[in-house]
């Protein structure tokens, strides 16, 4: 060979080391391999397969403690949503015992998975322990069964980074000290990770502490409490970057903001001395950002809220992306970052965050809170503002992933406070529990009453501006329900604008009628409380005629607006399916309003939280029909388009024979003109059932009570309240969480456990469809009500002919619609006239798209 040839050979050589080494690198650069990597199935003893991702406990090599004081169960209670490994067995420790891991030194994920079963003898309640490794104590008094219903999850996993700078990593279970308790586990993962969180990585700011930062160092551990893919989908383990992490959604803890996405095109590119094992690409490629209108974006905070532990420092990492094509340029967006109402960012610019190197570019930044001591969990809000002041060219904010995590206190303690009691403890008589309540009570209002001074009073930091930020909408309409409503002006002394009203419409009752029709208002005719005011018992006629008196508050200058509406409204409506308006009185500066009795009361008052029998299904559906009556009338039988905007359980009555009937239409607003597609107006409804694009777009059609009822559907089904804050986040908005359910085809697994085995088959997946078309994010894609009550009367046939009922029961049946008449027992039968649609080209009865 000449030399010639040898060196084209050294060549190609040469070159093909380079593409591989590069090769490499890039795949290094992407994916994370680590050193250690331990997955332990804790309560398998079987040999393990060398196909096995998780090790068996057989033999036990990583145990410290004698193997002969633990011993492995079978769970009793087989989830098929559930992995059968690892939590299908559980190892249980009646005394003290230590697993011990050999591993090089560094840091560490461990993740600790338990699953909340009975398994065989053992009770459930009794699975309580604390978890220990070296001087830090990651739980104490853990219960597993109280997190699960927490959580209304049964697999529940602890994650925490902890460095170990030994050969070994020892993890201790300690049953507490209540009687038969006991430790459990079903499995453990000890996984090598980077340094990443450490403060040689930057300086984390604590919010509210000018100048002083939060220092991770070796000695600190962490306690993961959330990881989200803000904007996206959620990404599983095996779609991380090496570290086998879980990026949940954000929905559950968000209330508004709009999602977007980067275009398929646009590269992500990490800023330098950023690995890409940071975060997935696809975490940089979804965000959510505020919406299109300057206006509404300068008035409301992009909001998040999580429930923590009291008296820890929380490290907070936002991830952040440009993936807008048009915002290339510093200055373009510019907004502030708070932390519990404390400004950690100023001028947040994430194009200036780059060098002004243009959008595409994938960064994070680290801030500390600490969270004040005090009693059960509190929360830790994250909240981004357009920075006025700036001036920039978007009134806007944007956000990509979020991961927030607990430090260990100056006694090395992450353990929170305890909440668990001896589970053995007598269970308390009546007298005790009425004391309790009122204790209780007491305490949630001044709660509420610090939640509202919090709101109220806090400032924006906006250079030297000391303008007020308004609180986020969702937190406003949560705590004043319909009371925070902007308006001016009262009522006249004696009569005023509604004493125009013929009292063939509506009856005009003095001021002195109303006192002797309650009693002088009697408090022990209080039906209930809204926000408008008191709701009274009440007789008229002599005694004859039993009514519903709703009483304004009169310290308040509220409500004006919603009582002309009310009366301006109902005066002029008559259906079977409306709370009847009987009469109004307005004199010595009083809102009165007088209506038919429902003496079944609200329907909400017979779904939870409640002493009502449950209602039987077919009746629940029913009500449903009824409610969408009412509603179809508002929307299509009426002069004008009427828009509710506040179906909730609570503003559908029923009366003696279960009649269900609209209620309260304070809120409600003429519809848009026939050359309008909708009506442009001020936000303003209730918390749970509020239509997001509504909310984004202050723009309001008849749709948006259609998301409403949908709500309401899933309520009525799931008995379940559309706002939990009780539940963990993703199970908190009852909207969110049953679509969820719905979507991946499992919600008989939270419906009403009463209705088990009671709903057809096709009568439930025809129900949760209808209720999903109504959740649709767009308005457009929704049904019109007119098709929602087509498609109830088809679900209610498909019941009675499993129950073997024939036809239609005599509410459903027996009464023509005032602007729709339907076909009687013909399943099939199509709406004659307009449903507001405009599609009538239905074949299987499934909500058309």
């Amino acid at each position: 060979m000449n030399n010639t040839s040898k060196n084209g050979v050294l060549f190609m050589f040469n070159l093909c080391l380079f593409f591989l080494i590069y090769r490499v690198s890039a795949a290094d650069n992407s994916k994370y391999v680590p050193l250690d990597s331990i997955l332990l199935d804790c309560g398998t003893e079987t040999e393990p397969t060398d196909d096995r991702t998780w090790e068996s406990n057989f033999g036990s090599k990583y145990a410290a403690s004698n193997l002969a004081t633990s011993k492995s169960y079978e769970a009793s209670q087989w989830n098929h949503s559930v992995a059968n490994i690892p939590y299908m067995t559980a190892r249980i420790f009646k005394s003290k015992f230590t697993y011990s891991f050999p591993v090089d030194a560094g840091w560490k994920y461990v993740r600790l998975h338990f699953y909340s079963s009975r398994y065989e003898n053992l009770r459930a309640s009794n699975a309580i322990f604390s978890v220990s490794t070296g001087a830090y104590t990651l739980l104490r008094d853990f219960s597993v069964s109280q997190t699960s219903k927490d959580l209304n999850n049964a697999v529940i996993v602890k994650e925490f980074s902890i460095n170990v700078d030994k050969g070994r990593l020892n993890i201790t279970f300690i049953p507490s000290n209540f009687t038969d308790s006991y430790a459990l586990v079903n499995g453990i993962e000890v996984m090598s990770m980077p340094d990443i969180y450490s403060s040689a990585n930057g300086s984390a700011v604590i919010a509210g502490a000018k100048g002083v930062s939060l220092i991770i160092s070796s000695t600190t551990v962490l306690e993961k409490v959330v990881r989200l893919n803000v904007g996206g989908k959620k990404i599983s383990p095996a779609a991380d970057t090496g570290l086998s992490r879980s990026w949940s959604e954000d929905s559950p803890y968000i209330y508004a903001g709009e999602t977007d996405s980067a275009n398929s095109s646009l590269a992500i590119k990490y800023l330098p001395g950023i690995p890409s094992y940071v975060a997935p690409e696809s975490i940089y490629r979804t965000a959510r950002t505020m919406g299109p209108s300057p206006v509404v974006n300068q008035n409301y905070n992009l909001t998040w809220v999580f429930s923590v532990d009291p008296g820890f420092h929380y490290l907070v990492r936002l991830h952040f992306c440009e993936i807008n094509s048009d915002i290339t340029k510093v200055n373009q967006r510019v907004f502030q970052i708070f932390l519990n109402n404390q400004n950690v960012e100023n001028k947040a610019d994430v194009v200036a965050w780059t060098g002004n190197a243009g959008n595409g570019i994938a960064l994070y930044k680290d801030y500390a809170v600490r969270v004040p001591r005090g009693e059960g969990k509190q929360y830790l809000s994250v909240e981004l503002h357009p920075n006025i002041a700036s001036n920039p060219k978007y009134y806007d904010a944007i956000l990509n992933g979020l991961e927030i995590f607990k430090v260990n206190d100056t006694t090395g303690n992450l353990a929170g406070p305890n909440t668990i009691h001896d589970p053995d403890e007598q269970h308390m008589d009546p007298k005790s529990i009425a004391i309790l309540t009122v204790v209780v009570g007491g305490a949630a209002a001044m709660y509420l009453l610090y939640i509202v001074f919090f709101v109220l009073f806090r400032r924006k930091r906006q250079g030297d501006s000391s303008a007020t930020v308004r609180p986020p909408f969702w937190l406003m309409r949560c705590l004043y329900g319909n009371s925070t409503l902007q308006v001016s002006g009262k009522t006249n002394a004696t009569r005023g604008f509604a004493s125009s009203l013929t009292s063939d419409t509506c009856r005009h009752f003095s001021f002195d009628e109303i006192k002797a029709a309650t009693s002088n208002f009697n408090e022990a005719l209080i039906l209930g409380v809204g926000g408008f005011g008191k709701v009274y018992e009440g007789v008229i006629e002599n005694g004859t005629t039993k009514v519903a008196i709703k009483r304004g508050n009169p310290l308040s200058k509220q409500g004006v607006h919603e009582f002309q509406t009310e009366v301006e409204l109902l005066s002029e409506l008559r259906h079977r399916h409306l709370v009847s308006l009987i009469g109004y009185c307005e004199e010595n500066c009083e809102m009165i309003l007088v209506y038919d009795y429902m003496a079944l009361g609200t329907l909400r008052q017979h779904l939870y939280n409640t002493k009502n029998p449950p209602i039987p299904w077919k009746q629940r559906l029913e009500i449903c029909i009824g409610a969408a009556r009412g509603l179809h009338y508002l929307h299509t039988g009426a002069k004008q388009t009427i828009i509710h905007r506040d179906v909730k359980t609570t503003n559908i009555l029923l009366d003696e024979k279960w009649v269900a009937k609209v209620s309260d239409f304070g809120l409600s607003k003429i519809g848009p003109s026939l050359d309008h597609t909708h009506v442009s107006t001020a936000v303003k409804g209730s918390f749970g059932y509020l239509d997001p694009e509504y909310f984004r777009r202050q723009q309001i059609t008849e749709k948006s009570d259609v998301y409403s009822f949908g709500v309401v559907l899933f309520e009525v089904i799931c008995a379940k309240p559309a706002l939990n804050t009780t539940l963990a986040m993703e199970q908190a908005c009852l909207a969110e969480w049953a679509l969820y359910c719905q979507r991946e085809g499992i919600l008989e697994q939270i419906i009403d456990p009463y209705l088990n085995g009671k709903i057809a088959p096709e009568c439930l997946k025809m129900f949760g469809e209808i209720a999903e078309k109504c959740l649709n994010d767009k308005g457009i894609d929704r049904p019109s009500m007119g098709d929602v009550l087509w498609s109830l009367e088809c679900t209610l046939h498909l019941q009675e002919n499993m129950e073997g009922d024939g036809g239609v029961s005599g509410d459903v049946d027996n009464e023509e619609s005032p602007f729709t008449k339907y076909e009687n027992n013909n399943s099939d039968a199509i709406p004659s006239g307009s449903n507001g649609s405009g599609n009538n080209s239905w074949s299987s009865g499934v909500l058309p798209r």
